[in-house]
């Protein structure tokens, strides 16, 4: 288990704090880190065989085989089998507010939106079957969570030892749901310290550092996520910086990036403005404007906005909102490899 057993997460002092608008379940004025419930319903035709999501197949001849009477000669429906389930519960425990340099500490609305994006290819494909992924300022770790249904490792990365010990225990309260042959990891990642990640000995109280193995499996990566990342420039320049290390160095990589626009008065606009949205859009490019990638100049991210409203919702009881963005951004590292 990661994170020192004594270490616990401080009730947040209420002042100058932000607030998501995520808080299923808590009562109000609840000022302690809280366990909430989220689920996520299955499609009826999809079925989780312990290591990845599969169609169930069902043939005619096999519903007339399933199709009987009972001793009354009245129609016995088949039952579905006690292993298939319709839904995924995750149990996240999160503030309610928090200071920004913690808002890793709540859930946040295009963690959801990404939930359902990564459920979906999850559903539909076996693209992120066996990958090692890496979650970027994982917060609480859900969408990590979620793909280390199949996936063969996750690192679930943050920075501060309150936000890595509290995903380190929504990992602990899911490990009955996370397959035993997946290797989920807690690990710290400052985006504005040197590259690479500081190394240390897993066991001691700062059980949140990379080893050597785990930076050569971190090179092995072929998927990033990130949620709720875009709000601070500073961080969002830390953020590129990061990505563009781990982006040009080992396997391919590509970026599934959900965020949300906020808007903001600005004096020196003398309007309301996203400038941290502007700011990221600043770092990548959009693909559309190109005929062919090999227009674009390397060391750029290419990015392609993903139109949420074709990505089924899968989690109950949140509003997606109409400022939400989902992002698939690539790095383009030389001529070769586009």
């Amino acid at each position: 288990m990661d994170g020192c057993q004594t270490h616990e997460i401080p009730a947040p002092d209420v002042k100058d704090h932000v607030m998501s608008e995520i808080h299923l379940g808590c009562p109000p004025n609840y000022s302690k880190p809280f366990v909430s419930h989220f689920t996520f319903s299955l499609p009826p035709d999809v079925e989780y065989n312990g290591s990845k999501y599969v169609y169930r197949e069902i043939t005619e001849l096999k519903q007339q085989q399933e199709v009987s009477v009972d001793d009354d000669g009245d129609l016995a429906l088949p039952r579905r089998n006690k292993r298939s389930i319709d839904k995924l519960v995750m149990a996240i425990q999160h503030n309610i507010t928090s200071s920004i340099p913690n808002v890793g500490l709540q859930v946040w609305r295009a963690e959801l939106v990404l939930s359902d994006f990564v459920l979906h290819k999850m559903f539909t494909s076996s693209e992120f079957d066996g990958i090692v992924a890496v979650e970027l300022g994982a917060g609480t770790g859900l969408v990590g969570m979620l793909l280390a249904r199949v996936a063969k490792t996750v690192f679930l990365t943050d920075h501060g030892v309150d936000i890595l010990y509290n995903c380190a225990s929504n990992v602990r309260l899911n490990s009955a749901m996370l397959p035993s042959k997946t290797s989920v990891y807690v690990r710290e990642l400052d985006w504005k310290a040197s590259w690479p990640p500081t190394q240390g000995n897993p066991d001691s109280c700062h059980s949140y550092a990379w080893n050597l193995s785990e930076l050569e499996e971190l090179e092995k990566a072929s998927l990033l996520v990130a949620a709720d990342v875009i709000y601070s420039d500073d961080l969002t320049d830390a953020l590129f910086s990061t990505l563009k290390r781990l982006m040009s160095h080992g396997k391919n990589k590509v970026l599934y990036l959900a965020l949300e626009k906020r808007y903001n008065f600005s004096l020196d606009d003398l309007d309301v403005v996203a400038n941290g949205y502007s700011c990221f859009r600043s770092y990548v490019k959009d693909e559309s404007d190109y005929a062919e990638l090999n227009e674009v100049q390397s060391g750029s991210f290419v990015g392609t906005r993903i139109d949420v409203t074709k990505i089924p919702q899968f989690g109950n009881k949140y509003e997606r909102g109409q400022d939400i963005e989902l992002w698939r951004i690539i790095y383009v590292r030389d001529k070769e490899t586009i």
